[in-house]
């Protein structure tokens, strides 16, 4: 009964209770979660071993789809179709000394998306280690697959300034050079300020982009220097690297000058506003497109830990992903070795 003279107390002690249910929840889906992964490894390993010494084929693996059916009436998942993707699993991952082991922390949903839209080692382990690190839903997933994360991860790394890379190595990892902000719904003559509402109306979404250990801070964060007074696009704090991001938009080309104000900017921020045990603030300008180019030369002399990248408000073309992959896929495949397409 809920205790009428504290109210808060009760509501406490009844939020302990929840969050050991919801605990113990998550605990036995992971469970279940690795055990059903388990059982597709260990049927995907005997129909490849029948395959190879029995000689099985398409109407063996339907018979036994109907032979599962008839035996365990309430199971499911087991059509001829998933049998072969079981077998396609065991024998895409057994031999994978780096992966094997990581593949029963992702739910089978998880892997028949990777398997599916995806053809190189470098890119299955580069979304499964994704996947895990960023705790991605099936859905988010997915989106990444569509955006080309790998790609754009890839053959574009971020574009940062000297300071960053000896400050944070491990930016390159945390950092894209193209942001997919498509959930945004903007149109193409959207401005600062559409780009800005739509990010706060989204913020859960854009964090999910950002990355798993970016904690909003605020918009138009108030900076005071002097007798004047600044804001901040948008402020975020990076747990792992346990700094405060500052991030500015543009709707528009980067030009070189916009590197001032982020600067003036970040100046503040380690001035005024990072706390004793924070790492130094680094910062992020968004823009709608850049020269690489222009970057670059921008980038170089830059005194501050600084960063260009540009959003897309739209999903590529599939046609211009597909080629696009397949020129990376010509350049990482090992020459005279064919690209595995799965079953």
């Amino acid at each position: 009964m809920r205790d009428a003279n504290n109210p808060m107390k009760s509501d406490e002690s009844f939020a302990e209770i929840v969050g050991l249910i919801q605990s113990a929840k998550e605990r036995a889906f992971r469970a279940v979660n690795t055990e059903l992964v388990n059982l597709y490894w260990q049927v995907g390993e005997v129909i490849s071993r029948r395959i190879e010494s029995d000689g099985w084929g398409k109407s063996t693996i339907q018979s036994l789809s109907h032979f599962i059916k008839h035996t365990q009436p309430d199971l499911r998942g087991f059509s001829a179709q998933n049998l072969w993707r079981m077998r396609q699993f065991y024998e895409v991952y057994s031999q994978n000394e780096k992966l094997s082991p990581l593949v029963r922390e992702l739910p089978w949903t998880h892997h028949m998306l990777i398997l599916g839209q995806t053809k190189l080692e470098e890119e299955r382990e580069f979304y499964i280690r994704m996947a895990i690190r960023e705790k991605w839903s099936k859905r988010e997933l997915d989106r990444q697959l569509q955006t080309g994360l790998f790609l754009r991860a890839v053959a574009n790394p971020p574009k940062v300034a000297p300071l960053v890379r000896q400050l944070y190595p491990s930016a390159g990892e945390l950092f894209k050079d193209v942001y997919a902000l498509e959930f945004l719904g903007l149109s193409a003559a959207h401005d600062e300020s559409d780009l800005h509402s739509g990010l706060l109306r989204n913020l859960g979404r854009f964090l999910s982009e950002l990355g798993r250990d970016f904690c909003f801070v605020g918009s138009e964060y108030p900076l005071q220097v002097g007798t004047q007074d600044f804001s901040l696009d948008l402020l975020f704090f990076h747990r792992g690297l346990n700094c405060l991001v500052a991030i500015e938009l543009k709707a528009r080309r980067f030009e070189p000058d916009d590197l001032g104000k982020l600067n003036f900017y970040l100046e503040a921020l380690e001035r005024d506003h990072r706390k004793e045990h924070e790492n130094p603030p680094v910062g992020l300008l968004l823009c709608a497109t850049k020269d690489n180019e222009v970057v670059e030369y921008a980038l170089s002399r830059s005194l501050s830990p600084a960063m260009v990248a540009e959003y897309q408000t739209q999903l590529p073309a599939k046609e211009l992903l597909a080629a696009k992959l397949h020129e990376l896929y010509q350049l990482l495949a090992p020459e005279n070795e064919g690209i595995d397409h799965g079953q």
